[in-house]
């Protein structure tokens, strides 16, 4: 169902403003991963992955590339994603990287690693507090082939075809125009180039309570996407080569993710399980070349 230019607005406020509360209070008393992507702010449990206060086990749940625990606690602190699209991605040296939703930029500086000094990669939020959050990181770090741009995935702050992978994790369901948002990255991407992205997906159709919940919007649970109009969104902006996995979320995260949006079984709909019912999926497409 088509959003209104009121409820995008809506939408887009809430999160910026969700996300930067985040960033803004990384560090003062508590990790930022008292909230991801999925779950309410003051949540201390997340449908992306366990507790994040044992932000080691968290990252181990995501991420199969171990050069991730060697980044600084500023950056792994402020992981908020659901999957890696960095394996996925299958980056090379030398290559031009754009991340969706950077955030704390964890998923730019491992891409920077595989790239090399020869590539680059550019991270883009929407969110301020973010940015000036992934720029004192990159400081840190020494990234000098990462730059983070202050944009919207809607609207995306790039040329055309000038990059040629992107890569983003649990952002996309957040947006209230993800089909705006695949024509964007096809636009950006050169022939050939690769997309690559981690995100919270539904199988089938969610309820309208659910659906129309703005908190469960932030919670990227009604703004998750019925997988096959994920796909074929992609289609239709003109990628081939579309495959997915689904990577389904332990029973425990679910049914807390469910107690928090005041979610039943029955409200998911009869004999259907959450578990099958909302995932993270690795989807992979490609511009033809």
């Amino acid at each position: 169902m088509e959003k209104n230019v009121e409820e995008t607005s809506d939408v887009r406020v809430q999160v910026r403003e969700r996300y930067g509360r985040i960033a803004a209070e990384f560090g003062v008393g508590a990790s930022a991963a008292a909230a991801s992507c999925c779950g309410p702010a003051d949540s201390a449990a997340s449908c992306c992955g366990p507790e994040q206060s044992d932000n080691v086990v968290q990252l181990s749940q995501i991420y199969e590339a171990g050069d991730v625990y060697q980044l600084p606690t500023e950056v792994t602190g402020l992981s908020l994603g659901c999957g890696d699209p960095i394996t996925l991605a299958a980056l090379q040296p030398g290559q031009t990287v754009l991340d969706l939703g950077a955030g704390g930029g964890i998923d730019c500086f491992l891409a920077a690693q595989r790239v090399g000094q020869t590539g680059r990669v550019i991270g883009v939020d929407m969110t301020p507090a973010m940015i000036e959050k992934a720029r004192a990181n990159k400081a840190k770090i020494g990234a000098d082939n990462v730059e983070f741009r202050l944009g919207e995935i809607e609207h995306m702050p790039v040329a055309d075809t000038s990059v040629d992978v992107i890569i983003s994790n649990c952002v996309i369901n957040l947006s209230p125009d993800k089909p705006q948002v695949f024509r964007e990255a096809y636009r950006v991407l050169r022939p050939g180039g690769k997309l690559a992205v981690a995100d919270m997906v539904t199988q089938g159709q969610l309820p309208d309570e659910i659906r129309d919940s703005l908190n469960a919007w932030i919670g990227c649970v009604a703004g998750a996407m019925d997988i096959n109009d994920y796909v074929a969104a992609i289609r239709d902006a003109g990628f081939e080569d579309i495959s997915y996995t689904p990577v389904y979320i332990d029973d425990e995260m679910i049914d807390e993710a469910a107690k928090q949006l005041g979610i039943t079984e029955a409200s998911v709909g009869e004999g259907e399980s959450m578990r099958k019912r909302v995932f993270s999926a690795k989807v992979s497409a490609r511009k033809p070349s």
